[in-house]
């Protein structure tokens, strides 16, 4: 069958890939990425010979006749977050497929693996669906799910949705070439959907307890790559902004003091939260890391 693949990302070159190794032909790549990034979607399409196509042309409904001429069957879409015109959903001959990288119904929208950790879920996972004008309520084709650590972070939950989503990959195309998908309704009472918002503004929310505060942290950690919810923000003293990348747990009570009251032992500076005192790990101060220690003082006031 012929395939029109709209992707991004590592997911997305690594979808492709499969595709192409496949009994499947993948023939044309909608991306925004560039040829000249060794790795990107669209530098693998060009070791293919798959011509390429703007992402964006997913918004025209002209695209639906340009995948008609193409003899496209289906179309998978693959971390783009581009809003697929009606038209071009209806072109592909089968159907169109979104990997999301998030279990639906439950947690449907953007940056799944984040809001699943800031939320404190104890499990996330990866769902492969059909794709209709609403999005991620199509009805579901095939779904992972897996735990969810107190270690994990958004880079670490978002590489094993990128693993678990090339199954998924798989399992389509062994549905495709047993010749009939499969098609499970989500449950609409459950859905949870979550925009382009980030929780408490993108600030250190020292009032609540630590694990929350923890648990934000570690959904805003992608480290070393950039954070689509940057780095929680928190003013020192009332004055300059300091970043709070990482941070960890000492179990020790902070009751009688302010969260955000900062304090010292002999490892460095703690902050108290709303119920225990937390070690700030890594800051950031005018865009550069920087050792908590040479700057954050006992009775300093973070808020």
């Amino acid at each position: 069958m012929d395939v029109a693949i709209v992707a991004e990302e590592a997911a997305g070159a690594r979808a492709l890939q499969r595709v192409a190794r496949s009994d499947h032909r993948p023939v044309v790549v909608l991306t925004a990425s560039s040829p000249d990034d060794a790795g990107s979607v669209a530098a693998t399409a060009a070791g293919l010979g798959v011509p390429t196509l703007p992402a964006d042309r997913v918004r025209d409904p002209a695209l639906a006749d340009d995948l008609r001429a193409r003899g496209v069957d289906v179309l998978l879409n693959v971390h783009s977050l581009h809003l697929v015109r009606p038209e071009v959903l209806d072109a592909p001959r089968l159907g169109a497929f979104n990997l999301h990288p998030g279990p639906l119904p439950e947690c449907a929208g953007l940056n799944a693996p984040s809001w699943a950790i800031a939320r404190g879920h104890t499990e996330h996972g990866v769902t492969l669906h059909w794709m209709e004008a609403g999005i991620d309520t199509g009805d579901v084709v095939d779904q992972v799910r897996f735990p969810i650590t107190p270690d994990d972070t958004g880079l670490t939950v978002s590489v094993r949705c990128i693993g678990h989503g090339q199954e998924l990959v798989d399992r389509l195309l062994g549905h495709l070439d047993a010749g009939t998908v499969p098609r499970h309704p989500q449950d609409r009472s459950a859905r949870r959907y979550f925009g382009r918002g980030v929780p408490h503004e993108g600030r250190v929310p020292w009032s609540a307890p630590a694990d929350e505060v923890l648990a934000f942290l570690r959904a805003c950690d992608y480290g070393p790559y950039p954070s689509p919810w940057g780095v929680p923000r928190t003013s020192r003293n009332g004055a300059g902004e300091i970043g709070i990348v990482r941070a960890a747990a000492t179990g020790r009570s902070s009751a009688g003091h302010a969260p955000g009251e900062v304090d010292r032992d002999d490892e460095g500076p703690v902050v108290a939260t709303a119920d225990t005192w937390i070690r700030p790990r890594r800051v950031v101060v005018d865009g550069r890391g920087t050792d908590p220690a040479e700057v954050l003082a006992a009775g300093d006031r973070l808020s």
